[in-house]
């Protein structure tokens, strides 16, 4: 799965562009993947982990598989945070299924996946003339 060793740079911190190693396989997603809900009888941190994946941008490449693999690391994560014992085994097996679900930036970049926020665009040319005005106020007030 993916590289192994250091987390790599995004690309564009990376100093060399070489073609990758691996050429990328593609095949046609299967039909938009419909998650069942959280429980709500899990814990806080499960059910906000498995809430945040429905909104994190990698999902958009989730199978139904991958959400039913999520619907499974949220119950575990669950059990292991209600019980009256903590499992660091079981914790250790969440902590590998979440990586396998690209839940963390290290997990996305071993796979050459970068997620790019949307920048904020001016409104209008008034909007950027005055964010140029405010600079120069600021600059000269010293």
């Amino acid at each position: 799965m993916g590289t192994r060793g250091p987390v790599p740079n995004r690309s564009d911190q990376r100093r060399r562009r070489n073609k990758p190693e691996v050429p990328v396989s593609t095949a046609p997603a299967g039909a938009l993947a419909d998650r069942e809900p959280g429980d709500e009888a899990w814990h806080p941190i499960a059910l906000r982990w498995y809430e945040g994946l429905a909104l994190s941008g990698q999902s958009a490449f989730y199978q139904r598989s991958d959400w039913d693999t999520a619907l499974y690391v949220a119950e575990a994560m669950s059990r292991n945070l209600q019980a009256s014992r903590f499992s660091a085994q079981l914790f250790a097996a969440v902590m590998s299924a979440t990586s396998s679900l690209l839940a963390t930036e290290g997990d996305r970049r071993r796979l050459r996946i970068e997620l790019e926020r949307a920048k904020a665009k001016p409104d209008g040319p008034n909007e950027v003339v005055t964010e140029l005005d405010e600079y120069r106020r600021r600059a000269s007030a010293g």
